[in-house]
């Protein structure tokens, strides 16, 4: 899948040089885009859900994205290939929480999550960063560590999204396992028990789900709120640099360097392996490409 999408990649900048230098930074960032969608098409394609319920694909996409900026911005572990969404745009009731591994392409889990007492009843539908809100905090979390706490073993969240979460660490914003969050306490009160703002799960899954997900995993709690759509910052930030193949290296976007000529454009294509070791190529030295590709 890798080599298809370099293929496709390299096919359609080798294009960019006969354009004029803003036709190629245009076109350049829309094959960026294509290259990510298509990466992000081929996990959720080959996703193995099993009998759990299907992450609806635009939170997917938007979660991914999110997740691809922060790992190479090197907020998350090296480690950590685990995302987890928390879709509130569904009933309480629902199973909205995913626990996802990204490089075996498997759900973990899929089960209950609360939201606050000040978001809302069975539907959560507002949101907060203040503390004594009770609310939910939208946007993305990089999970830190463990403590023992009221709740029993508890993980820590640190909220990276400025204005939405990032007083969540401070507001005391944990995972932690509870008993209102279970089939029982919906069958008695036609709706799933709400926290204080923290991100509960069943008890008898809490510890699982905290140590899948501890030091330095990426969460990701959405709602369709259009402020945070349209301003949130690892949401909306071009991703220019592509995930690790499976031959340990991975692909930047090809840069536009402006020569003393300014009517030239030179396009160089720079890897980098597992050593982050980088090389550059210049797009003029690659072999030409001939059509059909595939």
């Amino acid at each position: 899948m890798k080599k298809l999408i370099l293929g496709m990649y390299v096919c359609l900048m080798s294009a960019l040089l006969i354009m004029k230098p803003s036709q190629a930074n245009e076109s350049a960032s829309l094959v960026a885009e294509a290259a990510v969608n298509r990466y992000v098409d081929d996990i959720y394609m080959h996703l193995d859900f099993c009998n759990n319920t299907r992450i609806p694909y635009d939170v997917f996409a938007k979660a991914c994205h999110g997740y691809m900026n922060l790992k190479y911005a090197g907020k998350l572990g090296n480690d950590k290939n685990i995302l987890t969404i928390c879709d509130f745009t569904k009933s309480s009731n629902e199973n909205r929480m995913w626990v996802v591994d990204l490089a075996q392409k498997k759900i973990l889990f899929n089960t209950y999550v609360a939201h606050g007492q000040g978001s809302g009843e069975e539907f959560a539908t507002s949101f907060s960063n203040a503390e004594g809100s009770h609310q939910s905090s939208l946007g993305f979390y990089v999970t830190g560590d463990t403590y023992e706490g009221e709740h029993g073993t508890s993980l820590r969240l640190n909220g990276v999204d400025e204005y939405f979460n990032s007083a969540a660490y401070d507001r005391g914003i944990v995972v932690h396992g509870a008993d209102y969050v279970s089939n029982k306490f919906i069958k008695g009160n036609e709706r799933l028990g709400r926290s204080w703002g923290c991100p509960a799960v069943p008890s008898n899954l809490s510890l699982p789900i905290i140590n899948a997900i501890k030091d330095g995993s990426c969460l990701f709690i959405y709602y369709p709120d259009k402020t945070y759509l349209k301003t949130a910052y690892w949401l909306n930030k071009k991703i220019d640099q592509m995930p690790m193949d499976e031959m340990g290296s991975d692909m930047r976007f090809a840069s536009a360097i402006m020569p003393a000529k300014k009517k030239d454009t030179v396009l160089v294509y720079s890897f980098v392996d597992s050593h982050n070791k980088e090389t550059n190529i210049r797009a003029k030295d690659l072999p030409v490409l001939k059509l059909p590709l595939f």
